[in-house]
């Protein structure tokens, strides 16, 4: 446990060193505040921007963070360093996961506020497992990536999909039929509805395959690429 918190108190300083990496946590909460607040376009759905905003964040930052973290420090054979230094893979794992998931919940929390009551912890549970399938992906490509480069090319493709496809499909049936195999779809509608009525036993199951097949490749990819 104590090596997982000095790699948590670590990745914090290098966060704040890091104006790139700090944006992406950053970036939708203000947004998501602006917007709410500055625009009032009549027959709008209620907290529009705050529900759009919420899953673009959840399919970009978690993974993006995780991803380039991981790769770079691979690259700079940071992570060699901390291997050598008895910490163990799972203990660094443990820690980037940890600390991307708490620092994208802090913001959440900021976006939360447009939601009152219940609604609040029902958002920030929603979030949180959405949140957490996105580090686990992002992992996944952090340690099967050489490089920044090709991490920064994977994380791009996939997050594009995971994000921008849930938007899209709000204005394109076709799109819409393609978006729902994605956990990030199924989570909009669940935020739509801000209850679970809004899952049905196909979105469940959708959800629960995208689980499962994040944490499958996972194992897969740490099996055969560790930390090297």
């Amino acid at each position: 446990m104590k090596n997982v918190l000095i790699i948590i108190k670590k990745e914090i300083k290098d966060t704040l060193k890091n104006r790139a990496v700090f944006m992406q946590f950053a970036i939708f909460p203000v947004l998501t505040l602006i917007m709410e607040n500055a625009i009032d376009i009549k027959d709008m759905p209620e907290l529009f921007f705050t529900k759009l905003f919420s899953i673009m964040f959840m399919g970009m930052a978690p993974l993006t963070s995780c991803a380039a973290i991981i790769s770079e420090e691979k690259e700079k054979n940071t992570l060699r360093v901390l291997m050598m230094s008895d910490v163990k893979p799972w203990q660094y794992l443990t820690g980037i996961g940890i600390y991307v998931w708490t620092i994208c919940m802090c913001g959440a929390v900021v976006m939360s506020t447009a939601y009152k009551g219940k609604d609040v912890l029902f958002y920030l549970f929603v979030m949180g497992v959405g949140f957490a399938i996105s580090v686990v992906i992002g992992a996944c490509i952090g340690i099967y990536s050489k490089n920044q480069m090709v991490a920064t090319s994977l994380y791009m493709t996939v997050f594009m999909i995971l994000s921008f496809l849930p938007m899209l499909a709000l204005f394109n049936e076709s799109i819409k039929k393609i978006a729902k195999i994605f956990y990030t779809q199924q989570i909009r509608m669940i935020l739509d509805d801000m209850s679970f009525d809004g899952l049905t036993l196909q979105g469940g199951i959708i959800v629960i395959v995208n689980i499962t097949l994040a944490i499958m490749l996972f194992f897969l990819i740490f099996r055969k690429k560790g930390l090297e």
